[in-house]
């Protein structure tokens, strides 16, 4: 783990790290599952960021002015967001046109996050189909 990444990893409160290291592993995780090549793990904007070459970058975070919740970012220049509101609206709280936002008091909803990981990381390659080919 990158230095700078680890810092910021011990600046979060106990639960909430474990909250964030399951989304960090599901990263790596999807991306060896789909042979993307090495993981690009660094800090952005002072959050954790990931990023392989065929996708575009994944952040997560959690800041103290919302204490319930943990964010998992992304770049809000692509479709992504929008495409996870068309699949996942029911099962997902959105901010903006950038963030899934996601509750410390619920389960990960592992797959659909997975799902959405899955399309992120393999943007490049999806961004001119309909709803990225979900």
């Amino acid at each position: 783990m990158d230095k700078a990444v680890k810092a910021c990893w011990q600046q979060y409160p106990e639960h909430v790290r474990a909250r964030l290291e399951l989304l960090r592993g599901l990263v790596f995780q999807v991306a060896n599952e789909l042979d993307l090549g090495d993981v690009e793990e660094s800090l952005k904007w002072g959050e954790p960021s990931y990023k392989v070459k065929v996708g575009s970058p994944v952040r997560i975070d959690w800041k103290p002015k919302t204490p319930n919740n943990y964010f998992l970012y992304f770049h809000c220049q692509t479709k992504l967001v929008d495409t996870f509101r068309v699949l996942y609206s029911e099962a997902l709280e959105f901010n903006g046109n950038r963030a899934i936002v996601l509750s410390l008091a619920e389960p990960l909803p592992k797959a659909i996050i997975k799902h959405c990981l899955e399309l992120a990381l393999t943007y490049q390659q999806r961004k001119h189909l309909p709803l990225l080919g979900a």
